[in-house]
């Protein structure tokens, strides 16, 4: 007589991670994608030279995103103190390999145009960087993400959400014009701005 020996079943646990935790992990990196230059060595190489550098006042702007040195084609947001098109713009992918979006918010440091959840859209969706002319907040978070930030400082309040403002238009602050299209240099030492692709 043949006997059967059953095994007692094993008890299978799933354990689900917490979503929340894997996109943050995600986004947590070392930075990547850097201009082939420093700033200080492209403006070596093109100042003086017939391919006009714009330099952004380097005293203005902080850096808070886990990636200091980013470059790309300017994209650009006029808003104040409201900021669903800037959200609308992160929240897809940006049209070239590399492009960098100029929010300028009027310099206000009333409120921030952007937080850690628009940032990590932004870092999704591939863009290189973020300047912004006005405040950021969730600042801790945001400097461990891969992507370049810029702003003249930090403010706890959200913005508002009543007026969106227009989107790739000429913009203009600190003395500089950011024209969508245009190419954007930007590492701690600080940014430039260029009609042409520097190299």
């Amino acid at each position: 007589m043949i006997q059967t020996l059953t095994r007692p079943s094993k008890r299978i646990i799933n354990i689900t991670p917490n979503p929340f935790n894997s996109t943050m992990s995600s986004l947590s990196t070392t930075p990547s994608k850097t201009p082939t230059k420093a700033v200080a060595d492209l403006c070596d190489d093109y100042i003086p030279s017939p391919t006009p550098i714009h330099i952004v006042n380097p005293c203005i702007f902080k850096d808070y995103g886990g990636k200091k040195s980013f470059s790309g084609k300017i994209r650009t947001v006029k808003c104040h103190e409201s900021n669903p098109l800037v959200k609308d713009l992160l929240s897809s992918k940006p049209s070239s390999p590399s492009e960098v979006l100029v929010v300028d918010g009027g310099g206000s440091l009333r409120c921030a145009l952007l937080g850690d959840m628009i940032a990590s859209l932004a870092v999704q969706n591939g863009w290189s960087g973020i300047i912004i002319n006005g405040c950021i907040r969730d600042s801790k978070v945001i400097s461990t993400m891969d992507i370049g930030v810029k702003a003249r400082g930090t403010m706890p309040v959200k913005s508002l959400k009543n007026n969106p403002g227009v989107s790739d238009v000429v913009v203009a602050f600190e003395g500089v014009e950011f024209v969508p299209g245009h190419y954007l240099y930007a590492d701690e030492d600080g940014i430039i701005v260029s009609e042409k692709e520097l190299s």
